[in-house]
């Protein structure tokens, strides 16, 4: 669905290859598309590398490019479309192409932003390298039993003893899957990607498509979205039901999806020097989706998932809530890709957490 309306938008007035067709052609992982990999362990010149939490593709190949590339020279910067950011650029471009002696070299690295969702994002962090060293990687347990008035399971620092179940219907977009939460008692920042390790079962079909999301609470339990731009540089009198339901606007999650017949990982990244071993996080996995394995309907199978990066500010009595569904969690880029894309989902899903199937969540924190 994606590519199909992207083909229908780059189409100009010379041909090019139809990446729709060539996928429906060749699914899993060739020659052909193995020739389309950029060998960033080959770059080696300096590079000045812009990553946004928010966008549906460049995401994870702008921080696999800041971490795998065998340049020596990189600094990462998030902002952009501002003066600072422009003057920024320029220091980069003066230092590395006319030879200035402005000071570039004494630049932080690493300089990022943490969204708060209900406040203004925290900008222009300088850290040693990305995640930074500080970041401790913390794994919490699922407990699908539901506490006291809560609609939801949570998250636990000990694995449940008992084996408790819940389901989603994963072919209803008004199914919104299943929630585990987790409150902060002290400020605390997430920083970098997570993972998570799920045990789950179907009943229907062979196959299915798995979808997880980050989600930010606020004290009173409400899941919060970020706005993209500002309402002061929108229209006077902007309110947030006014604004459109697309990512350009709107930050939701970290997230992240798996189809299940293609859950083959390793923790082997063929971009990763030896050199550079240091940057990958124990989070990371790398799909080769050169086979497809599919399930018989009913068995229970470990799912590894990793999150996209994300970098959330967590106030104290705020919460981190990971959403298990059927669908795509996140908002789309174009109005046209509403509701999509299609999956291979149909009936309920059911995850199980406590005992021999201890369903977990790691992800990267430190206390403010």
């Amino acid at each position: 669905m994606f590519w199909d309306l992207r083909m229908k938008g780059f189409n100009g007035k010379t041909q090019r290859e139809d990446v729709a067709a060539m996928i429906e052609k060749y699914p899993l992982m060739n020659a052909y598309w193995e020739d389309k990999r950029p060998r960033l362990q080959d770059i080696k010149i300096p590079m000045y590398i812009l990553a946004s939490y928010s966008t549906g593709l460049h995401t994870e190949g702008s921080l696999r490019a800041w971490k795998y590339a065998g340049s020596d020279e990189k600094r990462e910067w998030f902002e952009i479309y501002q003066p600072v950011a422009n003057d920024d650029l320029r220091r980069f471009l003066d230092h590395y192409l006319l030879g200035k002696n402005n000071g570039w070299e004494l630049t932080p690295k690493v300089r990022l932003s943490l969204l708060r969702y209900n406040k203004a994002p925290i900008s222009f962090r300088a850290e040693d390298r990305y995640p930074p060293s500080r970041m401790e990687y913390k794994t919490f347990y699922f407990n699908a039993a539901k506490e006291s008035g809560s609609v939801a399971g949570f998250l636990q620092t000990e694995a449940p003893t008992e084996i408790v179940t819940t389901s989603y219907q994963s072919d209803m977009w008004e199914d919104d899957g299943a929630y585990f939460a987790l409150k902060f008692t002290e400020p605390t920042d997430l920083i970098g990607s997570s993972q998570v390790k799920l045990y789950m079962s179907w009943a229907d079909l062979d196959d299915m498509d798995v979808y997880v999301i980050i989600r930010k609470l606020d004290r009173t339990g409400k899941a919060l979205l970020n706005y993209n731009i500002p309402f002061e540089y929108q229209k006077p009198g902007t309110t947030p039901d006014m604004i459109d339901d697309e990512k350009i606007y709107k930050y939701v999650r970290p997230s992240r999806r798996l189809r299940v017949s293609k859950r083959a990982a390793t923790t082997e990244e063929p971009d990763m020097l030896e050199t550079k071993k240091e940057n990958q996080e124990p989070t990371e996995l790398f799909f080769p989706h050169d086979k497809s394995e599919k399930i018989p309907p009913g068995k229970v199978v470990e799912l590894k998932i990793p999150i996209w990066a994300g970098g959330i500010a967590f106030d104290a009595g705020e919460s981190l809530r990971l959403e298990i569904k059927g669908h795509d969690p996140i908002l789309p880029e174009d109005p046209a890709l509403r509701k999509g894309p299609k999956n291979l989902n149909k009936g309920q899903h059911v995850v199980y957490t406590g005992g021999k199937f201890s369903s977990t969540l790691i992800i990267p924190l430190t206390q403010v």
